[in-house]
This record gives C-alpha cells, sequence and structure tokens, in this order.
C-alpha cells in the first residue's frame, strides 16, 4: 500500500472495529485474530478454521505459512466502509492469496505421513549409517592418535554435527517441504541452495552406487566353496602373487601382491587395462549388470514414497547391525586380534596439538551425519507436526557415533589377525584406505578364516545393506525436493519420476563402470562432494540464523 505517513489525524480517525484502509493491517474483527492465533497451533486447520481465518485481510498466515486467505475480497469492502477522511487515499494491493494458498493447505493436508515412528528413525539412521562408518572412522581414528581422537570427535560433534542434524529435522518438519521449495518460507533468495543439494546427491549416487557393486560382484563370487581371491592360480594372477596363508614356507618381499589384491584390481576393477583418467578403456559388464540390479532394487523400495521405504529399512538398517555383532565375535577369537586393538585406542596425546586432527575430526562427524544433502529435511518433512525431532536428533546421531566406534573393533581385531600371520606390525597391514581396506585386507582376512564362505557372504552383504539404505535416502531428497517444488507437474506421477530419476543416474554412473572406473570414484570422493556440501551448509547455517532468524 502506497501512504505518505505525514498525518497524524489518519491514525486517529481509525476506530476500533473499524478497518483501517491506511495502513491495511488491521482486521474488522478483533476476536477473529486472536482466534487465529489459536488456530495457528493446528497443524491443519479444519473447513470451520478456514473460513475464520479466511478474514485477515493483510495476506500474511499466522503460525502456518500455508493457510490461505482472501485478501482481495477484504480490501473491497474496507475501501467501500472507510471513513470520508482517508477516502482520496489509492490502496494498493499485492496478495498470493486465493487459488493458491487453497493449493497450498491442500498439498499440507494431502502430505503423506511415516507410518510409525520407528520407520522414520530407521531411515535416518539407515542413512547416517553407512560405509563410510566401517572403513572411514576406525582408519582416522588410528591416523590421528587413537583414543585421543575421541576428544576432538566428541567436541566436534557437540558444537558442529549435532546441532546442524538437528536444524535440518526442524526445518523439514515444521515447514513440511522438501530442499527446494522450503527457502519460498526462509529466504526465497537462497533457493539455490536447493538447487545446488539436489546436484549434489545426483552426482554422488552416480559414484555412491558403484561401490556397492563391487560388493555385489563379491557376494555373487563368494558361493564357492574355495572364495577366489585365496589362491595365485586363477587366470587373473600375475608372477607376483603370493600367498602367505599357503601351507610353505612363503617369503613376503617388496614385489609381493596378494591375491586379494590382485582379484580386486585386476578381476573386479580391471585398472590393468586402463591408462589412467584420460583412458578409461571399455565398460566391465559384469560390474554394469551388479549396479542394474542395485538400480532395480533402489527403484522398487523408494517408487511409492516413505510407506514403502519405511518397511524396506526395516532390513536394511537392522541387518547391518546383526552382522556386525557376529564379526565382532568372530574377531575377538582371531589369534592376535588384541594387538589390533591396542594399536586403534592407544593413545597419542602429542596429536591433539595438531590442527589437522582437528579438521579431521569436524570433517568425520560431519560427513557421518550428513547434513546438507536434503535428506533430513525430506525424511522430516513427513513427520507429524508436533514429533519430538529434538530427541530424534540426540538418539540418531549417538547411535551412528556408537556404531563408526565399534567398526573400529571390527576392523581392527582382524587386522592384529593379519598382522599376526604376516609377523609384521599393524601399521603394516594398515595401510590400505578407503574402500580397499574391506575389499582387500579384510576379504584376505574372512578367506582364511574357518568358514569363510559364510562370513563373506554376510559380510558382503551388510556392505550392500549399508549402502542401500543411504542410497534410498540420497534419491529421496531429491524426489522430495522436486515434487514440492513442482507438485502440479510431478505429485500425480511419482513412479514415473522416480523411473525417470534412476535411469538418469544409472546412466551418469557408466564412466565408473569402465576399467579405469576407481579413477573416478577416487575423483568424486576426494574433490567434488567435500568442498560442495561444506560450502551448501555453511550457506545454509547463514540463511537459517541471520536471514530467517
Amino acid at each position: 500500500e502506497t501512504l505518505p505517513l505525514t498525518s497524524k489525524k489518519d491514525v486517529s480517525d481509525c476506530n476500533e472495529g473499524e478497518d483501517c484502509k491506511g495502513n491495511g493491517l488491521l482486521v474488522r474483527n478483533p476476536k477473529s485474530a486472536l482466534r487465529l492465533v489459536e488456530d495457528g497451533n493446528k497443524v491443519h486447520p479444519s473447513q470451520g478454521d478456514k473460513g475464520e481465518a479466511a478474514q485477515i485481510s493483510n495476506g500474511y498466515s499466522g503460525v502456518q505459512s500455508s493457510v490461505p486467505c482472501n485478501g482481495m475480497g477484504e480490501v473491497e469492502d474496507a475501501q467501500s466502509t472507510a471513513p470520508a477522511a482517508t477516502t482520496t487515499t489509492t490502496t494498493t494491493t499485492s496478495t498470493t492469496c486465493g487459488a493458491e494458498g487453497q493449493q497450498q493447505l491442500k498439498e499440507l493436508e494431502d502430505r503423506e505421513t511415516w507410518s510409525k515412528k520407528i520407520d522414520f528413525l530407521l531411515s535416518v539412521i539407515g542413512y547416517a549409517v553407512d560405509l563410510g562408518n566401517v572403513w572411514r572412522f576406525p582408519y582416522i581414528c588410528y591416523q590421528n592418535g587413537g583414543g585421543a581422537f575421541l576428544i576432538p570427535y566428541t567436541i566436534m560433534a557437540i558444537f558442529g554435527g549435532i546441532p546442524l542434524f538437528y536444524m535440518e529435522l526442524a526445518l523439514g518438519q515444521y515447514h513440511r517441504n522438501g530442499c527446494i521449495s522450503i527457502w519460498r518460507k526462509i529466504c526465497p533468495i537462497f533457493k539455490g541452495i536447493g538447487f545446488a543439494i539436489c546436484i549434489i546427491d545426483l552426482y554422488v549416487a552416480s559414484y555412491y552406487n558403484t561401490i556397492m557393486a563391487w560388493a555385489f560382484y563379491y557376494l555373487v563370487s563368494s558361493f564357492t566353496a574355495e572364495l577366489p581371491w585365496t589362491s595365485c592360480t586363477n587366470a587373473w594372477n600375475t608372477g607376483n602373487c603370493t600367498n602367505y596363508f599357503s601351507k610353505d614356507n612363503v617369503s613376503w618381499s617388496l614385489h609381493s601382491i596378494s591375491p586379494a589384491e590382485e582379484f580386486y584390481t585386476r578381476q573386479v576393477l580391471q585398472v590393468h587395462r586402463s591408462n589412467g583418467l584420460d583412458d578409461l578403456g571399455g565398460i566391465s559388464w559384469q560390474l554394469t549388470l551388479c549396479l542394474l540390479l542395485i538400480f532395480t532394487i533402489v527403484y522398487f523400495s523408494i517408487w511409492k514414497g516413505v510407506k514403502t521405504s519405511g518397511k524396506v529399512v526395516w532390513v536394511t538398517a537392522t541387518f547391518p547391525y546383526i552382522i556386525l555383532f557376529i564379526l565382532l565375535v568372530r574377531g575377538a577369537t582371531l589369534p592376535g586380534a588384541w594387538r589390533g586393538v591396542l594399536y586403534y585406542l592407544k593413545p597419542d596425546w602429542q596429536k591433539l596439538l595438531a590442527t589437522e586432527v582437528w579438521v579431521d575430526a569436524a570433517a568425520q562427524i560431519f560427513f557421518s551425519l550428513g547434513p546438507g544433502f536434503g535428506v533430513l529435511l525430506a525424511y522430516a518433512s513427513y513427520n507429524k507436526f508436533h514429533n519430538n525431532c529434538y530427541q530424534d536428533a540426540l538418539v540418531t546421531s549417538t547411535v551412528n557415533c556408537a556404531t563408526s566406534f565399534v567398526s573400529g573393533f571390527v576392523i581392527f581385531t582382524v587386522l592384529g589377525y593379519m598382522a599376526e600371520m604376516r609377523n609384521e606390525d599393524v601399521s603394516e597391514v594398515a595401510k590400505d584406505t578407503g574402500p580397499s581396506l574391506l575389499f582387500i585386507t579384510y576379504a584376505e582376512a574372512i578367506a582364511n578364516m574357518p568358514a569363510s564362505t559364510f562370513f563373506a557372504i554376510i559380510f558382503f552383504l551388510m556392505l550392500l545393506t549399508l549402502g542401500l539404505d543411504s542410497t534410498f535416502a540420497g534419491l529421496e531428497g531429491v524426489i522430495t525436493g522436486v515434487l514440492d517444488e513442482f507438485p502440479h507437474v510431478w505429485s500425480k506421477r511419482r513412479e514415473l519420476f522416480v523411473l525417470g530419476l534412476t535411469i538418469i543416474c544409472f546412466l551418469a554412473s557408466l564412466a565408473t563402470l569402465t576399467f579405469g572406473g576407481a579413477y573416478v570414484v577416487k575423483l568424486f570422493e576426494e574433490y567434488a562432494t567435500g568442498p560442495a556440501v561444506l560450502t551448501v551448509v555453511f550457506l545454509e547455517a547463514i540463511a537459517v540464523a541471520w536471514f530467517y532468524g
């Protein structure tokens, strides 16, 4: 409205109970304003409440920003009943009420919710607990001072990870929107953050699932009496292959390569057929079939929304804990296991003075809990409005950190056993980092245990389930974001949109399925995700704290 605020008389002309044309903010009936505040606490207004809410003439809603209004009718009425002193004033009203408001309210009422609270908790835990908990945390822990690393890790969790985790859950649950359209209600100029999140999710889906394809290849290969990475007599082995677990006295030299390493590099990845990033070579058809099957499972788990994925996570989120417990008991009974545990937890207090230890602690808790991927916003948006998301944030983040810690024992009891078998120090055995810690070192240890086939099958099944629910979550972040932003196009065509999305992710993954695909995965892992997600969350925190307030 355009009105020069020079005349004091205009203000005094507005009597109680009249609508003031000048400021356009007074309500004809003061009681209805009070009623709106009471009704604002309701998530879904009833038909009668909608009618009363419709009397507000300023275009702003009460507590929920999606309560509709019919401002136009009120303004016209106000003009006809305004006092004579203000009849010369021209009132310009801009309002987003009417059809759009009704549409927003309808979407809010139609929005599906989790069948049970436990579905939501398991989905968030399944998303937060992924492959990184099993290999990344143990490696970073022993690299940065063992038991002493737990101090910076805990501090960073309390002051960095958990608050951001809670912030996303609270925002998603309150505004009931995905990562794009939620910015309409917070600060529209930051909507680019939502699109950035979707782009990050898409390229993470294009390489993260390839690691699961490797695990699936191992799983299929495990259904044999003798695991294929135990001997040096296979077609893919070279002259340097040395099996120090054999009955003969074998000397381990600088050029020696274990059969497990050759199976991983020459049979699964076939890296020797590529010259690097500039010459990736052909596509491995075996890995392509594995990935196709994984994306098929993903599609049928998430195509109907949280009602279906909420049921699938009962298996994918709980199964890894059963396997971790079995592997922990098995690892603890191996000879030399104590050496690994000692190496894992022996504190090096000097390391606490190094800056990089604190940086690693912050990065680990951040990527472990996973804010910035739009997943927590999406999952929380399907909660009931009065759900206690503060409690959820504490429970799920505690479970996640505890899982990382216990995974360290699962890995290092086995590394201690390997060191005992090789007559080497644990630090020599634990040189492998990243996925190779799982696919070479751990796979080799399993192959030389009694009942190796059984342990190999359950271990690689665990890796698959750890990865699957994180993929469900990442794609749900994109799906919820796009469906909430373009409901008129996709709300009735969810299955079609999810199909298109999985096909796009599969086609984008083809570069990682080439003979040099491991280089592409490493490139994405090192440079693509980290800086991008950190930037997104930095901007998100600024937007919420300083712009939204």
